[in-house]
């Protein structure tokens, strides 16, 4: 029993499954057999049985559900069993991965960076966290040992820096710890030298050594210079082919291959720089960012050494001063006594002393005030003619000081005929030093105005006293001018009395103060009965009287000239004539102050009547211009007729005068051949319109041949029958008339223009983009020259198409002054106006010609005939 015990305790929980379910179908089997046989009434025997299952053989299948049902069973725990395998080898592999991820967690905590694992699979989110941390904890562990080793070398440079008091013996031992820290070649120290704007070398570190360089950069100049300047390190890998180095006894001289030169600043002041050189490809960064953070320490350790020196030596200076002065102190003290003795007896000395400074000082003001206010210059020339004393009232007379005139103004300022006679009356008393010369000249004062100075010579230079030329300079303008005046009135004088015009003096109360001899002619009365004599005590004519009076009342209100007209009657033996008299009242004046009215009455009698004959003349000449003005207008072209042929088109003709030598010529030949020109004869007016009638009628009869011709041959046609008609071509001919052309034959079947020019040139507006074709530089007409043959005019022949534009004209209006400046209108400004509105229609050009060219011209007189033609096709 404990066997069978023992062996079920044995089976597996599977196993023992299996068992239940065979004996369960076993069961079911002998319990169904049962059943079946107590169903039928029968008792249960294998006859009994075999007569039930052989009336029904469908009752054997239930018989082998016992028989399935284990296999089923079977079957379920395979299945089941497969699954618990596969989640078996899971729970497996997810153990694995734990431990595998807590060991390297494990790994990770106690600083083992090297460690490394793959994750299992894209589901393993522990494993791939566990490597970003590491991942992190590697690059913290990385900056803080930089830092660390950053704070080592700040503290091992830091402490150096508190060891020593010296500049020298702080670079050398700063070099050499630094160097071998941040493993470089070489190092070296720079100072600043503020009063030289230098860097000076204080220490150099090579190959574990020091080294005795003396070197100076300029503060700009070379890497050195350059860092301390821009106030930044400088770090390079390619170093130049120029640059310092130093030899090695191992490695001979080897240039460095990085370089790193940091700035040493100090509260925003260069103190110096720090350079360090490396024979490695790079110097790593955390060797820079140390280097850069030692600057600023090793800069405010090098400003304080630097004070302390200065104090040091400062010290030392006033303690050596204090020695010597406690010695000098005994000596002044000896000395004290002998000075005070001494002092007394120089007080008394000086006191006399400045009473006799006080009267030379005296007596110097009295003479200079007296120079300076004196009415005449004094100036002294040494043997050499150089000026060496000007009196101060140089300054009151010409402006200058003396000492501008002893510099050289005496001469410059002196007109050429002022330096001859300068320079002859110099000659002529060192030559004979007993005479005393004079001369007269003109001289420019400092304000510009010229003045007459007079000069007398003395020649001291005999004397010790002087020892030169003594001038004495006046200024005689005014003396100059009142001689002038006097001149000038004793002409006038003159003139007066042997004027033919009647000429007055009255005082502004009416007195008479001069009359010259012609007042008896008019006035009838002798002039001596005129002076003195008051306008209401003399009988005068009305008319003059009358005259006299209302111009002392007007000057006394206005006082400026005036001009009036009278007729007065004069007696001439027994008959009276009317004389008419142009009368000028001139307000005369004392101080600003009106005085006297100078009356001046000019007989214009004779001028008047030669007046209204002029003016009958003129009017008749008016008259004559004016119909030929009409005749003139009655053969020209009308704008109607031309626009028959082009409807677009304008003319803008204005003459000078009332009749011009501009003309525009026209001429249909068909309804698909004209001819058109713009012609300019020389002149304008009369001359003009005279050479119009000519070229008029010769271009009639040339294009109304019933041959055609070009327009070139047109023009050398014209040229010639002007040349015939003025008689030019005769060796007597003297007129060399003619006349400028711009001259077009226009076929509008073709489409084509011929045009030939004299001087005057063709715009064609295309498409926006303006054409010129310039005529020939020679006029229609003119004196033939004999020397050289003359060429015939250009044949220009120009296909045009729909929508463009032709311009020309003659010189009137290019040549117009005008403007601001007063220059001329130009070509140019025609072209411009073209050009700068394509899109106008033949009007709107019109209207902009004709408004341009009147605010060019503005209140400037024409000069010539304007003659401008347009035509759009």
């Amino acid at each position: 029993m404990r066997r069978v015990s023992f062996t079920i305790s044995m089976l597996s929980r599977k196993e023992w499954t299996y068992l239940v379910s065979v004996l369960a179908g076993i069961l079911f089997l002998l319990l169904s057999v049962i059943l079946i046989t107590i169903s039928t009434g029968l008792y249960f025997s294998f006859e009994s049985f075999i007569q039930i299952h052989g009336r029904n053989p469908e009752i054997f299948m239930l018989y082998l559900l016992p028989v399935l049902f284990p296999v089923l069973v079977n079957i379920h725990f395979r299945v089941k069993e497969k699954e618990g395998r596969k989640y078996h080898r899971m729970i497996d592999q997810r153990d694995d991965t734990i431990n595998r991820n807590a060991k390297f967690a494990k790994e990770i905590g106690e600083g083992n960076y090297s460690v490394h694992i793959i994750p299992e699979s894209e589901t393993d989110i522990l494993g791939k966290s566990l490597l970003v941390m590491k991942e992190n904890l590697l690059a913290n562990h990385h900056k803080e040992s930089e830092q660390n080793w950053i704070s080592e070398g700040q503290n091992l440079i830091s402490n150096i820096l508190r060891m020593y008091n010296k500049l020298e013996e702080l670079g050398d031992s700063v070099l050499e710890h630094l160097v071998k820290y941040i493993d470089a070649i070489q190092g070296a120290v720079y100072l600043y030298n503020e009063e030289n704007k230098s860097l000076v070398n204080l220490s150099t570190f090579a190959y574990n050594r020091k080294k005795y360089i003396a070197q100076e950069f300029k503060v700009g100049h070379g890497l050195i210079g350059q860092c301390a300047y821009e106030r930044n390190h400088i770090y390079r890998t390619e170093i130049p082919e120029d640059y310092f180095t130093i030899s090695s006894g191992l490695l001979g001289e080897k240039k460095p291959v990085s370089l790193l030169i940091v700035p040493l600043i100090s509260e925003d002041m260069l103190q110096g720089v720090i350079e360090i050189a490396s024979l490695n490809p790079e110097i790593p960064e955390q060797s820079i960012t140390l280097v850069k953070e030692l600057g600023s320490i090793i800069a405010r350790t090098v400003f304080n050494l630097r004070v302390n020196q200065k104090t040091e030596r400062l010290l030392e200076e006033s303690q050596k001063m204090t020695i010597e002065l406690r010695e000098n102190e005994e000596k002044l003290k000896e000395s004290a006594e002998e000075m005070r003795v001494t002092q007394e007896e120089l007080k008394l000395s000086n006191d006399q002393l400045e009473s006799q400074i006080q009267e030379v000082e005296n007596a110097q003001k009295r003479l200079h005030w007296l120079l300076e206010n004196a009415s005449e210059i004094i100036s002294i020339y040494d043997s050499d003619l150089r000026n060496t004393y000007t009196s101060p009232s140089v300054t009151r007379i010409l402006g200058y000081t003396p000492e501008e005139l002893m510099k050289g103004k005496d001469f410059e300022r002196l007109t050429l005929e002022g330096q001859d006679k300068m320079k002859a009356l110099f000659e002529e008393i060192i030559k004979d030093p007993s005479l005393t010369s004079t001369i007269e000249y003109t001289y420019v004062r400092k304000d510009g105005q010229q003045v007459s100075l007079e000069s007398k010579a003395r020649n001291l230079l005999g004397d010790p006293a002087v020892n030169g030329i003594i001038l004495n300079t006046s200024d005689i303008t005014e003396r100059r001018m009142r001689e002038k005046e006097e001149r000038i009135r004793t002409r006038m004088q003159s003139l007066s009395e042997n004027s033919l015009d009647m000429i007055i003096r009255l005082s502004t109360d009416g007195q008479f103060f001069y009359a010259n001899p012609v007042v008896e002619d008019y006035l009838g009365k002798n002039p001596g009965d005129l002076i003195n004599k008051k306008l209401s005590e003399l009988e005068l004519p009305a008319q003059l009287k009358e005259y006299f009076e209302m111009t002392i009342i007007s000057i006394q209100d206005s006082p400026r000239k005036s001009n009036f007209e009278l007729i007065i009657p004069v007696k001439t033996g027994s008959k009276s004539i009317e004389r008419i008299m142009n009368m000028v009242a001139i307000p005369e004046f004392n101080d600003q102050e009106l005085e006297t009215i100078l009356i001046v009455g000019h007989d214009i009698t004779e001028a008047k009547r030669i007046e209204q004959e002029i003016q009958i003349k003129n009017r008749k000449i008016e008259d004559s211009i004016n119909y030929a003005e009409r005749i003139q207008t009655s053969i020209l072209p009308g704008i109607k007729q031309i626009q028959e042929y082009f409807p677009k088109c304008f003319i803008y003709y204005k003459p000078r005068d009332v009749i011009s030598g501009d003309f525009p010529w026209f001429l249909p030949k068909s309804d698909d051949l004209v001819y058109i020109a713009a012609v300019d004869c020389t002149g304008h007016g009369v001359p003009g319109a005279l050479l119009s009638f000519i070229g008029y009628f010769l271009l009639n009869n040339i294009v109304g041949h019933e041959k055609e011709y070009t327009s070139g041959e047109i023009c050398d046609m014209l040229h010639a029958g002007v040349r015939r008609t003025l008689k030019q071509e005769s060796r007597e001919a003297d007129s060399s008339d003619g006349m400028d052309i711009a001259f077009c034959k226009i076929n509008k079947v073709t489409h084509e223009i011929q045009y030939a020019g004299a001087h005057r040139p063709l715009f064609l507006l295309r498409n926006g983009e303006l054409l010129e074709f310039k005529g020939d530089r020679k006029a229609i007409g003119g004196i033939p020259s004999r020397k050289r043959a003359e060429q015939d005019f250009t044949n220009h022949v120009i296909p045009y198409e729909p929508g463009d534009k032709i311009f020309f004209f003659t010189d009137g209006m290019p040549d117009q002054l005008g403007g601001d400046e007063n220059r001329k209108y130009s070509p140019r400004r025609v072209r411009e106006a073209i050009t700068e509105n394509p899109g106008f229609t033949m009007n709107q050009y019109k209207s902009l010609f004709v408004r341009d060219f009147e605010d060019w011209m503005k209140n400037a007189k024409q000069i010539d005939d304007v003659l401008l033609i347009g035509i759009e096709f």
